[in-house]
């Protein structure tokens, strides 16, 4: 059964696991409101942390919502939805 909740714990693991890390960011300092570019992360790590996100939680996102996501705090709410949509059902 897929997980129901997503948090900041999980996309810091999904990030590490998919991408790694670039030297020099703190993923466990506050970046909810970080640039993912700022974090080191361009549009194929993030395609590849999607993914991983897709697969372990059931959903399935949209590529333009997803470009929209530029922080962790916009990713984590498009996830929610997801979630909220894919669980009420």
């Amino acid at each position: 059964m897929p997980n129901t909740e997503f948090t900041i714990d999980d996309l810091r693991r999904i990030l590490r696991e998919g991408a790694g890390t670039e030297e020099g960011v703190d993923l466990d300092a506050d970046i909810l409101d970080t640039d993912f570019e700022e974090l080191g992360y361009e549009s194929l790590a993030l395609l590849e942390t999607c993914g991983r996100i897709e697969r372990e939680y059931g959903v399935t996102l949209d590529d333009d919502a997803l470009a929209g996501a530029r922080t962790p705090r916009a990713l984590l709410g498009l996830v929610h939805s997801h979630l909220a949509t894919v669980h009420a059902g």
